[in-house]
């Protein structure tokens, strides 16, 4: 499974935001953070709006804020923002094309790759919806927190 570098950008943006509370913060800055595109760091704000994750404040004096806190973020709900949530495996039912189809008698059940791909994604995506961005923050606290806040400020 792959995803777009999108979904660590707007993680580690979620988390920067959280650093510094409820104060509004330019993606401007927010690219310069972390030395990123900012044209595709927008798309990816864009998205994160619109699913409820930030708050965007137009003008000058605007910019982004949490749209809830970081204890009520998951990892998932950052996952389907940013890649959508259509199943990552598309079972196109080959096991009754060609000579084995041809060969075999009709299928009665369920592919069973099909199964087994698709528990494997809900296990994925269950694991996804346990982890929260306030779970990681803890593990963050300190040294790197405080380094978020002074980038952050350089522009205040």
């Amino acid at each position: 499974m792959r995803m777009s570098k999108g979904v660590e950008w707007a993680i580690h943006t979620l988390l920067n935001l959280g650093a510094v509370g409820d104060r509004r913060v330019s993606v401007t800055l927010l690219a310069r953070a972390h030395d990123v595109s900012e044209p595709y760091l927008t798309k990816q704000l864009q998205q994160l709006v619109k699913h409820g994750l930030l708050t965007s404040t137009p003008g000058p004096r605007g910019g982004y804020s949490l749209g809830r806190s970081l204890d009520q973020i998951t990892l998932l709900d950052v996952v389907e923002a940013i890649e959508g949530t259509t199943s990552t495996f598309h079972c196109a039912e080959i096991r009754c094309c060609g000579l084995i189809g041809e060969l075999s008698p009709p299928p009665t059940g369920p592919c069973a790759v099909m199964v087994a791909m698709t528990r494997a994604e809900d296990a994925w995506r269950e694991a996804l919806r346990a982890e929260t961005l306030g779970d990681i923050r803890s593990a963050l606290e300190g040294k790197v927190h405080n380094a978020v806040r002074a980038a952050l400020e350089q522009s205040r």
